[in-house]
């Protein structure tokens, strides 16, 4: 890590005037200091953006306004809300920890602390401290992956931040520079006038200071260095190395999987699945899935009471974080009516009403293509 060029109380309120006066303050969860809508807005903000998220988020308040209201439902009608999201680990941990809070030990009561808030499902560090931050003014250090990216441009931290060491270092470079309540209090007064708030917890100005920094100016591809508050100190802007800093992971080709998928439609409903709780597309409703087109027609068979012929649709390539994942789609229509034997994993749906179960965004997209066929 090379040296910096500001002091941390200077980068401190400097970064909190620059807040106040040019970043976020509209954005739907910041109206309010619920733990339990910023713990919502938290988990749906990782590594998605603000714009895809507000909706989801307006939607799931909605229908579940509490953690008591999120705890009582089923995974379905979490997940149907959920759906197109992406990550979808995050609303089984969502809904696994609205279970555990509502139960004795928490009594329906967010913890306040990063120890307690740390042993909930699907809350890591940096969320842990952005939840206690913005609910309960705890001073405690983020570090997501736009702080990251922040930071190592700022200071000049070579190397891949999800290194453990460079990591590590990080965390320690975060921690040194929060603000303290009298310094920043004194600095800002002399810098701005509306900052009562500020005076009591200048960690929530501060903290979503650094958010909006990485969100609005600091850009991965395209950084606004000329807006940014801190461009006369910042060392990727003085050296020029704002896309060599922070260091990229390298990066194997991404491998392609295959699946095979069955789109088996009776008038106009279409059999859906419900996959495991884990994996691809956990507790999502999809399509019956077989390896290869043999399996896929016994199965279709057996799962219609029918002999049935098979026809190919147009494959669909979809992205995941560590690999590609091509899907075949085979196509039948059946003639009679399907003889399904009860299955709670399995559903004949009209497909007017897709909407109202938890699909893969692809597989959503899919089944509404078969409307003209």
């Amino acid at each position: 890590m090379s040296g910096s060029y500001i002091e941390p109380v200077n980068f401190a309120s400097h970064l909190i005037t620059w807040q106040l006066t040019h970043g976020r303050h509209n954005l739907p969860w910041q109206r309010s200091r619920d733990p339990y809508r910023v713990w919502l807005s938290e988990i749906m903000l990782q590594q998605t953006k603000v714009s895809t998220v507000i909706p989801y988020y307006l939607r799931f308040l909605e229908r579940f306004p509490n953690v008591y209201a999120l705890a009582s439902a089923s995974s379905d009608d979490v997940m149907v809300l959920w759906s197109g999201l992406g990550y979808y680990a995050r609303a089984r941990n969502l809904h696994k920890c609205a279970q555990i809070i509502v139960q004795k030990q928490y009594g329906g009561v967010f913890p306040k602390t990063i120890e307690q808030l740390v042993l909930l499902p699907g809350i890591g560090r940096s969320t842990a401290a952005a939840i206690a931050a913005f609910s309960f003014g705890v001073r405690s250090p983020i570090l997501d992956g736009n702080v990251k990216r922040v930071l190592a441009r700022i200071f000049g931290i070579e190397g891949f931040p999800g290194d453990k060491h460079i990591e590590t270092a990080m965390w320690t470079l975060a921690q040194s520079l929060l603000p303290t309540d009298y310094e920043i209090s004194k600095r800002v007064l002399n810098n701005i006038e509306r900052c009562a708030s500020v005076l009591i917890e200048p960690i929530i100005p501060y903290t979503q200071g650094l958010m909006d920094l990485g969100a609005m100016l600091c850009l991965r591809n395209r950084p606004d260095c000329s807006r940014c508050p801190f461009a006369l100190v910042c060392v990727a802007n003085l050296t020029n190395r704002q896309r060599e800093l922070p260091a990229s992971r390298l990066r194997k080709p991404a491998p392609m999987r295959h699946i095979m998928l069955l789109v088996l439609r009776s008038a106009d409903r279409v059999l859906l699945e419900k996959r495991p709780p884990a994996g691809i597309w956990g507790g999502l409703w999809s399509l019956p899935e077989a390896d290869d087109v043999n399996r896929l027609t016994k199965q279709a068979e057996q799962l219609s009471g029918q002999a049935v012929v098979l026809a190919p649709l147009a494959s669909l390539i979809h992205s995941f974080t560590h690999f590609r994942l091509e899907i075949e789609v085979k196509f039948a229509k059946l003639s009679n009516e399907p003889q399904l034997a009860a299955r709670v994993d399995m559903a004949w749906v009209c497909l007017d009403d897709i909407s109202t179960y938890g699909l893969p965004a692809p597989i959503r997209k899919l089944l509404k293509s078969l409307v003209v066929i």
